[in-house]
C-alpha cells in the first residue's frame, strides 16, 4: 500500500520548555467546537499564531509544536528566536531550525502564551503538496494535555470541554474508558495483536497523525515478524529522509474490549527508525485507520481515552492497490463554460423575449484548478508494469479531467474495494501517453 501522503514524524534534538502552560479556555468560556479538515484520515485545524491564522496537522505523536512552508506568511512575526537541529524518521542527516518562545496560539475560545516554536527551514519539506491545502505545521501534546478533547470523525469536529468533574462524569456515562500512559510527552496504550496464531501483546504509541491503521517495529518483542505475504512500500517522510517498510495483512488487533480482523499493518525498516528513541517496551503505533471508527476523547490530566464505536467501525480494511502515490503541484489556468442568467422582457401582455434569445447564452471564464503529478511509483505495482513513473503529470482519470477531482478523491478511488480498471492520462516530457492498469489486491 503507498501511503496516501507522507506522514510527518519529528524528533527535536532541543530542550523542550515543560513550563508551557498549553491552551486554556478564555473567562467565561466551558465548551468549544472546531470544525475540522479531513483529509486521507488526517485531522486539519486552523490556529491564529500571533494573530495570523495558518493551518496544523493535528499529532499526538508530536511532542512540540512545528512550523514549516512559511514562505508565503511572512507576516507572522516570532520571538526570541535561536538556531536548533531538528531530526527523525529517515536515514539522512539532521537539518537546520528556528525555535521560537513566548508566541501566543488562539483558536475559539482556546489561547496559549508563552507558546514554544519549532520552525522548519528547509523549503523541500512541504505537507501542502501531498495534501492538496495549505498546511503550515504540526501541534500536538499542547493542543491535547489541559482539557477533555473530544475528536468526532463522522460530524468532522473536535469539541474541547473544560477539565472538570461534570463533564468527565457525562462522557463516562456514554463512553468506554481505556486506561493509557503519557510518557515523554505522547500517548501509549497496550494493546494485542494475533499474528501466526499467536496472540501478542503489544504498547503502541496513541498517534492520529499517522493515516495507517497500525505500525508494528520488527522483533520489537521478538515475536513481532513481518508476515510471508508482503510487499515493500513507502511508508512517508521524516525530517530526515524517507521512510521505507513493508505492508501486511495480520488476523486480528485488540484495543481494550474492540476487536479488528484482518487489518493492513506497516513494518517500517530499521534504518528509517535509527534515530527514534523509542520509550521503554514500545512496538510500534496505532493510528488513524484505526480510530477513526471512534468517536474519542482525550483526557491526559487523568491518563484516560474514552471510545464509542461510530459508523465505521466494520468498515473493511482496504490500501491504494494501484501502487501508485499522487500529489498536488501547484495550480493551472482552466476554461469552463458558464450559461449566463437571462431576464425575462415583456414586449407586449402576450409576447415574452429574454435577452440574447437569438445569441448563444454562454460564455467562458478562467478558473484555477490543481495540477497532480506522481510522486513516487512501487516497484512491481500494477501502475509500475503499465509503465508509469514518476514525475508524470496526470491530465485525465478515467477519462475525466484530472483537476476535477480532489486529490482526497484520487486516492479513495485508488484504494476501492473492487479490482477495477483505471485508466490514467499522463503527460511526459511534452508528449501525452496513455496507460491502463486494475487495482489488484497482493495481501
Amino acid at each position: 500500500m503507498k501511503k496516501l501522503f507522507p506522514v510527518i514524524f519529528i524528533f527535536i534534538f532541543a530542550f523542550s520548555v515543560f513550563g508551557q502552560k498549553g491552551f486554556l479556555f478564555e473567562k467565561g468560556v466551558n465548551k468549544t467546537v472546531i470544525p475540522f479538515k479531513f483529509i486521507n484520515n488526517l485531522i486539519f485545524i486552523p490556529i491564529k499564531v500571533n494573530g495570523v491564522e495558518l493551518n496544523f496537522l493535528l499529532d499526538s505523536g508530536v511532542e512540540e509544536t512545528i512550523l514549516f512552508s512559511m514562505e508565503d506568511k511572512k507576516e507572522v512575526s516570532f520571538f526570541n528566536i535561536e538556531k536548533i537541529t531538528l531530526r527523525g524518521l529517515g536515514e539522512e542527516e539532521s537539518v537546520e531550525g528556528l525555535k521560537s518562545a513566548n508566541n501566543t496560539l488562539e483558536i475559539r475560545g482556546l489561547k496559549s502564551s508563552g507558546h514554544l516554536l519549532y520552525i522548519v527551514l528547509d523549503q523541500s519539506f512541504n505537507l501542502s503538496s501531498r495534501i492538496g491545502i495549505p498546511v503550515n505545521g504540526i501541534i500536538g501534546y499542547h493542543f491535547l494535555k489541559n482539557n477533555l478533547v473530544e475528536i468526532d470523525y463522522d460530524r468532522k469536529r473536535i469539541t474541547v470541554y473544560r477539565d472538570n468533574d461534570k463533564n468527565r462524569k457525562r462522557i463516562e456515562r456514554k463512553f468506554q474508558k481505556v486506561p493509557i500512559t503519557i510518557e515523554r510527552l505522547k500517548p501509549y496504550i497496550n494493546s494485542k495483536v494475533v499474528m501466526n496464531s499467536v496472540e501478542i501483546p503489544v504498547k503502541l504509541l496513541i498517534d492520529i497523525g499517522n493515516s495507517d491503521a497500525i505500525w508494528l517495529f520488527e522483533n520489537k518483542p521478538k515475536a513481532i515478524k513481518v508476515p510471508a505475504k508482503n510487499f515493500a512500500d513507502y511508508l512517508g517522510q521524516g525530517f530526515s529522509g524517507d521512510v521505507e517498510g513493508k505492508r501486511a495483512q495480520i488476523s486480528k488487533f485488540t484495543m481494550a474490549d474492540f476487536e479488528f480482523y484482518n487489518p493492513i499493518i506497516a513494518f517500517p525498516d530499521s534504518s528509517s527508525i535509527k534515530n527514534v528513541q523509542l520509550v521503554k517496551d514500545r512496538s510500534g503505533s496505532v493510528g488513524s485507520e484505526i480510530l477513526r471508527r471512534f468517536l474519542v476523547v482525550f483526557d491526559y490530566q487523568n491518563q484516560k481515552m474514552y471510545l464509542r464505536k461510530n459508523g465505521d467501525f466494520y468498515s473493511p480494511f482496504s490500501y491504494n492497490k494501484s501502487g501508485v502515490e499522487i500529489q498536488h503541484d501547484g495550480l493551472q489556468w482552466v476554461q469552463e463554460t458558464v450559461r449566463l442568467e437571462t431576464v425575462p422582457i415583456v414586449k407586449s401582455a402576450d409576447q415574452v423575449l429574454k435577452e440574447n434569445e437569438s445569441e448563444n447564452n454562454f460564455k467562458y471564464k478562467f478558473v484555477l484548478k490543481p495540477i497532480y503529478l506522481i510522486g513516487n511509483v512501487r516497484k512491481n505495482s500494477p501502475a509500475a508494469l503499465c509503465g508509469l513513473q514518476k514525475g508524470d503529470v496526470i491530465v485525465r482519470v478515467n477519462n475525466t479531467s484530472a483537476y476535477k477531482y480532489t486529490l482526497n478523491e484520487i486516492n479513495s478511488l485508488l484504494k476501492s474495494e473492487v479490482e477495477k480498471w483505471i485508466t490514467f492520462e499522463v503527460e511526459r516530457q511534452g508528449k501525452v501517453l496513455v496507460f491502463k492498469f486494475q487495482l489488484l489486491n497482493v495481501l
